[in-house]
Order: C-alpha cells, then structure tokens, then sequence
C-alpha cells in the first residue's frame, strides 16, 4: 500500500489486528528484513511496516536528513489514525524512533530501539571508515547522512517519557557505551544485548527481536 505523508510517497506494509505497531528499518534496507518477525508480531498487533524515504518502494529523494523521516513518520502515524501505537526502529528507524519520542512526547505508547546511534562517534572506527569509502560509490545519500548526523542530546533522552527498551548485539557496530548512554539517559529504559549478535543478526530475517518485542510491551 501507499501513502503520502509530508510531500513524500511511502509504501507500507500492514499485517495482524490489535494494538498497533510501527517497524521502521535500518539504512539502506526496507520493510522485507522483517518480514519473519512482522509474522509472528502480527498474531498479536497490528503490524505497520513502511519503508522510509529513499529506501525500498518508497519514493526517492536526493538528500536525506533524519529530521525529514522523523516527520515522515509523525504524520504517517496521525493519517493512518493509529492510536498511541508501539515504536520499533532498527539502527536508522532506532533513530528515528529516539528523536521522535523525544520531540513528540504523546505519540506513542512504547519505544523500542536496536543498534540506534546518538552521532556519528556512535560508529565503531572500521565500519565508519567502511561507510565513508562506500560513500564515493553509492549515488544516493544513504552513507553520506551517517558522515553528518544525527545528533542526539541528552536533554533528548531525557525528555522522552514512554517505556522505553534499549536492545544492541555483543558484536554490535554502535560503540557499547553509547548503547548504554541511551539506556542510561532514557528515564526508566531497560537495556537489552543479544550475547554474540552483530548489528543485525539478531533482527534482519529472525524472530529474536519480534519475540522480545512479545517479552516486554503487552498486547
């Protein structure tokens, strides 16, 4: 399905019924990595996986700012009149998911965030570099904004008021302190690390995240 939400046209994905969540994915992927976990989840919520800006069947832009899918999000969330749903985001959709809750206090009923970065130090040095090189090949902006941004403050932590539930892998590329910096700021966030996870294992194509998604936020 599509929507336009803030002059862009995002395809979505909506599967299950009950209490609603919203899934956003990580850089450079879409909806489909959590296809496996949107089926599980989807016996218990209704389950809304867009694919942001740039990104899958979405509509593509030239330059990418986590402001503009923060907003994305904001008004696919009130167009589709979906109350006080659950936030899920993964890496890029972790942070839009912190700048969200953090800028719209009453939006949501619970965040969920996976390997999210606070800045650009966030990165561990060789994936960083990594990111950088394949800057100079990929034409869209999807490397370029991790260069630049976000830049996630404490007084933004602090100000976010839903229960929130921190979750990176052992192995993560998010550097482990700012992972706990996130847990530690948040009032009340819980922490969450996957023993001998990467980045993405634990998420991408598995149901390890939808069945702790299940183990912390009620149905």
């Amino acid at each position: 399905m599509y929507i336009t939400v803030n002059g862009v046209r995002l395809y979505y994905e909506k599967t299950g019924a009950g209490r609603p969540l919203v899934m956003v994915h990580c850089n450079s992927m879409d909806h489909k990595i959590f296809r496996k976990s949107a089926r599980m989840l989807s016996e218990h919520f209704t389950v809304y996986c867009p694919d942001s800006r740039d990104h899958g069947k979405s509509e593509k832009v030239k330059t990418l700012h986590y402001e503009d899918m923060v907003e994305d999000m904001v008004q696919f969330i009130m167009a589709l009149g979906l109350e006080k749903p659950v936030f899920y985001g993964f890496s890029d959709g972790g942070i839009i998911g912190l700048i969200l809750a953090s800028t719209h206090p009453d939006l949501l009923s619970a965040l969920i965030v996976s390997g999210a970065s606070l800045n650009p130090d966030s990165t561990k040095e060789l994936p960083m570099k990594f990111f950088k090189l394949w800057s100079h090949v990929d034409r869209s902006d999807k490397m370029r904004i991790m260069m630049r941004e976000p830049d996630i403050t404490d007084e933004m932590l602090q100000s976010i008021r839903v229960p929130t539930f921190v979750t990176a892998g052992e192995k993560d590329v998010i550097k482990p302190a700012h992972t706990r910096h996130i847990a530690r700021t948040v009032p009340g966030a819980k922490l969450k690390i996957f023993p001998k996870a990467g980045h993405t294992g634990y998420i991408m194509h598995s149901t390890k995240i939808a069945e702790y998604i299940l183990s912390v936020v009620p149905c």
